[in-house]
């Protein structure tokens, strides 16, 4: 049951902002903000009804979905590190990337290509592209910056992601559709996703130099170019690095890319389904090495159990951000927000009221599939009334969810991306905020403009 907190049900998400800022960690901010939530919730019926959220998220099929998916990703990347195809696959590319900007780049198109599953992206983009930009000193927070960039901004700009088929079903829920034409409406709002537009075209700008490298992100680069340490401390929680057992002198590229074709392939032809797709790869995948001789028979299933343990730490996080989620829920923070704007706000500035209120919420909670799903139903309404473009706003919506999935410090993609790459989410996050905030700016410009302008 909702209730109706107004303004205090911005407390939690704020408390574990404001300690992740002070402390530089992710854990220890979400468990206390989830505790002062089920405080404020009810202090008679703490900690029980902390518990129970937590039981209740965990029997919630949307993450367990999320714990195989992710599990099953960092199984399949095990499995490619250990091979010796990961690192065979690093060697090969280095007769080609002679440059620092070079091996930016390279991750950037990868980032484009794999565009299927941003979950997909961040794991397997960082895991590929660390042996690379390691040759170039490039420090992890500024390969984190890139590979996040072309996560969840590249899922929402091409309509055959697992982004696009969720978003699309919602469109088709608010009935702006026909029915099965969720895809058509969902490419109606790609023109209109102004933060996923800057956000992937800000990389480029940056790698090249136009858009200099900001203060934290500098000393970043400074620490890896004259000590030679590439990751922050405290991204040692989150590596996948593990030693070897396969003769590398006999590793192939082809021990990381079949797989990885595998993967991609049949997550597309099982309908956009990443948990099929995966588990589909996963299979292959020890077949194939069991063929080529690539590992022993044992290690391979040991593999599978290193690699669903080496994601453990990032899903408890994700976790602990999904029962923030609850209590944002429980305390109607996303209905105060848009039941604030109604009466308020006209025609030409509903487009960037939306972005820039919902934008706050998912940064605050991490949450973007969650706000498309409550904010969606709402605000598709709210344009119908005041005679607003419904898909200027609807792409609102979704860049708000974007931007929350790309800066949030513990977002999915944030922390998975952090896994991929090997770097501490908390400096990976500070690192690419000057970034994200100078793309939110510029869409809500956009934003502005075209509502003003009554597109």
């Amino acid at each position: 049951m909702t209730a109706d907190y107004g303004i205090w049900s911005l407390v939690p998400p704020l408390v574990v902002i404001v300690l992740a800022i002070l402390t530089k960690r992710s854990m220890e901010p979400l468990v206390l903000g989830c505790v002062v939530g089920y405080l404020m919730i009810d202090y008679r019926q703490f900690p029980d009804n902390i518990l129970h959220s937590l039981i209740k998220t965990m029997q919630d099929e949307s993450l367990v979905w999320v714990i195989l998916v992710c599990g099953m990703y960092g199984a399949l990347i095990h499995l490619m590190i250990q091979s010796g195809g990961a690192l065979a696959f690093g060697n090969y590319m280095l007769r080609y990337i002679k440059t620092r900007r070079n091996s930016l780049l390279a991750a950037w198109v990868m980032g484009i290509i794999i565009f299927i599953d941003d979950y997909l992206n961040a794991l397997v983009v960082g895991a590929t592209m660390r042996k690379i930009t390691d040759h170039f000193k490039v420090p992890r927070e500024l390969l984190a910056y890139v590979v996040n960039s072309t996560s969840a901004p590249v899922c929402v700009l091409i309509p055959l992601s697992t982004w696009s088929i969720y978003i699309g079903k919602l469109i088709e829920d608010q009935k702006l559709v026909e029915k099965g034409q969720g895809f058509y409406g969902f490419v109606k709002t790609i023109p209109y996703n102004f933060y996923a537009w800057f956000a992937v075209i800000a990389v480029v700008l940056v790698i090249y130099g136009v858009i200099p490298i900001m203060r934290r992100m500098k000393k970043a680069v400074w620490r890896a170019e004259e000590t030679g340490v590439l990751a922050p401390p405290g991204s040692e929680e989150l590596s996948q690095t593990h030693e070897i057992p396969a003769d590398i002198e006999k590793s192939k590229p082809a021990y990381f890319f079949i797989p990885l074709i595998v993967l991609i392939t049949a997550t597309i032809a099982l309908d956009i389904d990443a948990l099929k797709g995966v588990f589909v790869a996963v299979l292959f995948t020890i077949i194939y090495y069991w063929v080529k001789k690539v590992l022993p028979y044992n290690h391979l299933f040991e593999s599978i159990f290193e690699g669903f343990k080496s994601m453990l730490f990032a899903l408890a996080i994700l976790i602990v951000s999904y029962i923030l989620k609850n209590i944002g829920d429980e305390m109607g923070m996303t209905q105060y927000v848009i039941e604030s704007l109604q009466g308020v706000v006209s025609k030409a500035y509903l487009p960037a009221l939306v972005f820039l209120s919902l934008g706050a919420i998912a940064f605050a909670t991490g949450s973007s599939w969650g706000i498309y799903a409550i904010a969606i139903p709402m605000v598709v309404p709210v344009a119908i009334a005041l005679d607003a473009n419904v898909w200027i706003t609807l792409g609102a919506v979704i860049s708000a969810g974007t931007l929350g999935a790309h800066a949030c410090f513990y977002s999915d993609a944030t922390i998975l991306t952090a896994t991929g790459t090997e770097c501490n989410n908390i400096e990976h996050a500070f690192t690419q905020l000057p970034y994200a905030l100078m793309a939110a700016g510029l869409a809500l410009v956009c934003y502005l403009a075209v509502g003003v302008m009554g597109l």
